[in-house]
């Protein structure tokens, strides 16, 4: 992973835009669209800025004096420059996709938004709102922080009750209260390093799990299919997985 993705407030915030013509136009849009203000480099209370200068020599001069001052700073079209990139945006209020090449090719990014936005259903913000309102009901339904994952995991998959794709309904899921098994290990046999060869299925497995127990020569690539923040164990395949909590995913090799 070239850079750390994150998603940054702006709204009312001040934001430095440099240049003038279509490609600091385009930032300006992007700046107001996100709630900031675009102001002049004279500011002294923001953290981020623009450049968007057609001279090389001009933006090269203008992104040092502004990462002297320690802000972080976008060149357009000068990815060696920039301290971060701006993605392709698929917008679905609240929820935002961000595709990024790294700076490596904006069409690609730019194909890539315009696949998604013929896919993803416009209800999509609906749905996360929807959600988001009903944190407090969801936390009486499910106390425990791990079963209250497993619980929306299994209904906003294929075919589940809030499946994003299917006529999801927050309220009679609510109302069902389906309780996700309070301990299970599934067991993934890998077919090859290739992460693409998971199933659907093993995939979505892996990314709800709790924990994943994985040999050492386990493919950095299949692991990294795994959230984040789930706990990682080593073990060999000649060892019985623990009782534990939760979701396990055993990872193994397939065997010849």
């Amino acid at each position: 992973m070239h850079s750390l993705p994150l998603f940054v407030i702006l709204s009312g915030q001040p934001v430095i835009l440099l240049g003038t013509g279509e490609a600091a136009d385009a930032k300006r849009r992007l700046i107001e669209r996100a709630g900031g203000v675009p102001v002049a480099d004279e500011n002294a209370t923001t953290r981020i800025a623009f450049v968007a200068l057609e001279d090389e020599t001009a933006a090269q001069a203008a992104a040092d004096r502004l990462k002297a001052r320690g802000l972080l700073v976008n060149v357009v079209d000068r990815p060696a420059l920039c301290d971060f990139t701006t993605p392709a945006i698929v917008d679905r209020d609240p929820v935002l996709i961000a595709v990024s090449t790294g700076g490596a090719s904006s069409g690609l990014a730019a194909a890539l938004r315009q696949r998604l936005e013929t896919i993803l259903p416009a209800r999509l913000g609906a749905l996360a709102s929807a959600l988001n309102a009903a944190k407090v009901a969801m936390r009486e339904a499910w106390p425990d922080a791990r079963d209250r994952r497993r619980a929306l995991g299994e209904a906003l998959a294929p075919g589940g009750m809030l499946d994003p794709f299917g006529t999801p309904a927050v309220d009679p899921w609510l109302e069902a209260r389906i309780a996700p098994a309070s301990r299970a290990v599934h067991v993934i046999a890998l077919r090859s390093d290739d992460p693409d060869d998971l199933t659907v299925r093993e995939a979505r497995t892996l990314g709800q799990a709790d924990r994943i127990l994985f040999a050492p020569d386990t493919p950095p690539a299949i692991l990294a299919r795994a959230r984040a923040d789930a706990e990682r164990l080593p073990l060999s395949a000649e060892e019985a997985p623990p009782e534990l909590p939760g979701l396990t995913v055993w990872l193994v090799p397939a065997e010849d």
